[in-house]
């Protein structure tokens, strides 16, 4: 069983950028495919990008070339870079393990934290 606890989040200005942060226990992300996926408001909860095992990196098409997953191994932490961010990317941020090289949670997640991009 995997905790995941996030960090990071904020309201910023559109064109800003912004990280956040998800360090695990339990699991090593290093291992494992991991992920971030977002909820606005009065919206369902969709993928944003994902990890594997093997570092490849995989991302939603509203977000391709703005966001960059990562991980750092030594802190059992994985990251969500965001760049020029958008109104739309407004959301509740949650990061999760996932099945290798899919969208798909295995249902762990972060706590959620809150990203607001004002326009």
């Amino acid at each position: 069983q995997v905790h995941l606890v996030q960090s990071g989040g904020g309201l910023v200005q559109a064109g800003d950028s912004l990280t956040v942060s998800c360090a695990a226990s339990g699991s090593n992300v290093s291992s494992v495919g991991m992920g971030w996926f977002r909820q606005p408001p009065r919206q369902d909860r969709k993928f944003v990008a994902g990890i594997t095992s093997s570092s490849t990196t995989y991302y939603s098409d509203p977000v391709k070339g703005r966001f960059t997953i990562s991980r750092d191994n030594a802190k059992n932490t994985i990251y969500l870079q965001m760049n020029d961010l958008k109104p739309e990317d407004t959301a509740i941020y949650y990061c999760t393990k996932i099945v290798y090289g899919t969208r798909t949670s295995y249902g762990q997640w972060g706590q959620g934290t809150q990203v607001t991009v004002a326009s």
